[in-house]
């Protein structure tokens, strides 16, 4: 077989493209991925809301999502000869409670995701092995694996190659799966036939949009990152403005409202990988434990998952925030010592939450601006 040139076009003889194909689908079923489909390496329309959404401030600190626009708008400048985007989806739906369950008011939520193993490691393990099969039929083809690790609009890939659309939260959504989804991709040289893109299912629904408490998603499909749960806990360093404090609650690590409250996801059924099920004290800890074990030994705790993304200082202004939202008056000794906190964002927001449990919720503001 010829892999041919390296200008654009790359034939490969006595290859039947479309049995090829087929071949690869089976073997992404067979390294258990959830769903799996293909979508053409070019410019998508939908790629040019990017631009407006960057020049609204949406991104709010992730200042890397403007440097790397340009890719993120064609796949072919990760590999100019690219022909075909395969993007796979790993499901991490598990069978425990939903973030909008009443539960203990002593309990911080971190999102899902992160309950278990680091699903780069889980989901891009996979891909490689996927690449390989891909390069075993058509030699010579290059492929570039992506799990969250280049500049990818993974939504927009994955619903242009079939396998969902996009919610009105910004999530994909697949009609059986849900959205409780890992995104990842093979940017590739061979011809791989792709599929048709996803047809929207939302329909009237608004259940994501009104669930917000931070008011995040600021109409269908727009989502303003500086008020997001998940941006404000994780992605954001400095402090979080006394406006939005009250609305984030529990959360220490993300949020999963959102996506709790789509019926899409509360008709899914837990099929998540044993990789993805909860260690002890990820799922719902109690927030005194969660900062014994944050104090104690932070590596220990992040350690070969997700947790990692946020650093100490920002998991301990969270878990500040959330002792002063709990109501639960026996935190007042915790949060003193994290008063003498060497970060003064850390002291700032213990002080904050002090107040608010000594005072009130008025003490500090609850409702988004």
């Amino acid at each position: 077989m010829d892999p041919g040139n390296r200008d654009g076009v790359t034939a490969w003889s006595g290859v039947d493209a479309a049995e090829a194909t087929a071949r690869v689908r089976a073997r992404a079923l067979a390294l258990d991925l959830t769903r799996v489909g293909i979508a053409p390496a070019q410019i998508w329309p939908e790629s040019g809301a990017l631009a407006e959404w960057l020049a609204r401030g949406y991104a709010g600190t992730m200042t890397w999502m403007a440097r790397s626009a340009d890719k993120r708008r064609d796949v072919r400048r990760i590999l100019p000869t690219a022909r075909a985007v395969l993007c796979a989806a790993l499901t991490y739906h598990t069978d425990r409670p939903l973030s909008t369950d009443p539960r203990d008011p002593d309990r911080g939520w971190i999102a899902r995701y992160a309950w278990g193993r680091d699903y780069h490691r889980v989901l891009e393990k996979r891909l490689r092995r996927l690449a390989r099969h891909i390069r075993s039929i058509w030699p010579g083809a290059r492929c570039a694996v992506r799990v969250d690790t280049g500049p990818i609009l993974e939504h927009v890939a994955a619903a242009r190659a079939g396998i969902g659309w996009i919610g009105k939260n910004t999530c994909l959504i697949d009609a059986e799966a849900g959205s409780f989804l890992f995104l990842g991709e093979i940017v590739t040289e061979a011809p791989l036939v792709p599929d048709l893109p996803g047809a929207d299912h939302c329909g009237t629904c608004t259940r994501c949009i009104d669930a917000c408490p931070t008011q995040a998603i600021v109409a269908p499909g727009a989502l303003d990152a500086r008020r997001c749960i998940s941006y404000l806990t994780i992605e954001h360093a400095g402090e979080i403005e006394p406006a939005l404090r009250g609305a984030l609650g529990t959360h220490v690590f993300g949020c999963d409202i959102c996506q709790d409250v789509c019926p899409w996801n509360r008709h899914a059924p837990p099929d998540a990988l044993a990789d993805f099920q909860p260690r002890p004290g990820r799922e719902a800890p109690r927030l005194d434990e969660l900062l014994e074990a944050l104090l104690g030994d932070f590596e220990a705790f992040v350690r070969a998952s997700a947790l990692r993304r946020a650093p100490l200082s920002r998991w301990l202004r969270n878990v500040a925030l959330a002792m002063g939202n709990s109501g639960e008056r026996r935190f007042e000794k915790p949060l003193e010592r994290l008063l003498d906190h060497e970060d003064p964002i850390v002291s700032g927001h213990a002080a904050w939450a002090l107040a608010r449990l000594r005072e009130g919720p008025g003490a500090g503001g609850e409702r988004p601006a």
